[in-house]
């Protein structure tokens, strides 16, 4: 199947959260995250405050249905990825890959140094999944403020799941 990927528009910020929730299902199957299949979600709020800025970015299959999403904001010279998801039945096709070329191409084009998130550090499709993407973890003694507090900040809500900071440098980018 084919897919497209654009800028979200403010209409579609409504379904981005189901979308979010589908790909979360995809913690079922790891025994200390599977609650996390029933969890939190971006708020509304969020997405459209990131399509306002332009980034947030939305994958369409063939007949325009919604299947995947990354909403990413910017700090200074850094553009972070506040939530990567596809749907559970879209996974494993490349669509999270392509989200982040996308987010790289617009963070570079715009004169951004690099792109930042946080993710599970031992789940194959999160740390892993980003690593062989080009990311790489920051060690704690590295991390900015912003960064090491949201690292804070989720371990205390996500307790039996260990974090990390990851970032790719666009300068290396070839």
């Amino acid at each position: 199947m084919s897919f497209f990927i654009r800028l979200a528009r403010s209409e579609e910020a409504l379904a981005l959260p189901a979308l979010e929730r589908s790909a979360a299902q995809a913690f079922c199957s790891v025994p200390d995250l599977a609650r996390l299949g029933e969890g939190d979600v971006l708020p509304v709020a969020t997405h459209l405050a990131s399509i306002a800025q332009a980034t947030c970015w939305i994958a369409v299959d063939g007949h325009g249905r919604a299947v995947g999403f990354l909403t990413a904001q910017r700090y200074g010279r850094d553009l972070h990825i506040q939530e990567m998801s596809v749907m559970l039945a879209a996974q494993g096709q490349g669509l999270g890959r392509r989200l982040l070329m996308v987010a790289c191409d617009h963070a570079q084009a715009t004169g951004l140094l690099r792109l930042t998130l946080t993710t599970f550090v031992a789940v194959p499709w999160n740390a892993p999944f980003y690593a062989r993407a080009g990311f790489c973890i920051i060690p704690p003694p590295m991390l900015d403020q912003r960064l090491a507090a949201l690292l804070r900040e989720e371990e205390n809500s996500l307790a039996g799941g260990a974090r990390c900071a990851m970032q790719y440098n666009l300068a290396q980018r070839g």
